[in-house]
């Protein structure tokens, strides 16, 4: 197992309430912006008889525009990052399914005979593999419920990162709020500088103007 960074892309909201009350909450997929992912979950369901299927997305890999834009758009955005151990044993200890996303190109998908009904809720389309999703899904064939709960220790938050498009002059305000909660104070909270890096703009300072020909 590597030592690796798994990143949950959410708001503000999702985040007090992991803070406060230490658990990953799990919810339906049907509200989810891809179509054939929330599909694929809701047949997975149907297939298996389920009152209750519920899931949370996580990535493994540095951020990009990409995550921030469709997963945590808008100044409230967030992107909390677990310890990859302590993040799996508490999955684990919750009894949750989970996984690596298999994303796979559509011309495969049609070959493909007598699919596996256990593989419906861990693959995607291939277009969206640079998420590089870790999944976790809990069913339940008996009760229906609205959510499920994993406890997590706060120990397992490596750190939080703020929303690059949350204005400067918020920053301490919001970071101040966060470690003033319970058991937080030691937590490392810093805004993203995705889309505005001082260190990558000093780059033009180094450019090589063009020398003048000798008269």
């Amino acid at each position: 197992m590597t030592d690796a960074n798994y990143r949950r892309y959410t708001n503000l909201a999702s985040l007090l309430h992991i803070l406060r009350n230490r658990r990953l909450t799990l919810l339906s997929p049907e509200t989810w912006d891809d179509k054939n992912d929330a599909f694929f979950l809701a047949e997975y369901k149907r297939i298996k008889k389920l009152k209750t299927l519920l899931a949370l997305c996580l990535a493994v890999r540095e951020e990009t525009y990409h995550h921030w834009q469709v997963f945590s758009h808008g100044s409230d955005g967030v992107c909390i990052e677990f310890d990859e151990s302590k993040l799996i044993e508490a999955f684990d200890a919750a009894g949750v399914r989970h996984g690596f996303i298999s994303y796979e190109l559509l011309k495969t998908v049609q070959r493909m005979d007598d699919v596996d009904p256990e593989r419906l809720p861990f693959m995607k389309r291939w277009p969206y593999g640079d998420e590089q999703e870790y999944r976790a899904v809990f069913a339940d064939e008996v009760e229906d419920r609205l959510a499920f709960d994993v406890l997590i220790q706060l120990e397992a938050i490596r750190r939080i990162t703020l929303s690059p498009w949350l204005n400067p002059a918020l920053v301490p305000a919001v970071r101040d709020s966060i470690k003033d909660l319970p058991g937080c104070a030691r937590l490392t909270v810093y805004r993203s500088t995705l889309i505005d890096n001082d260190q990558w703009k000093k780059l033009t300072g180094r450019v090589a103007l063009p020398v003048a020909p000798p008269r």
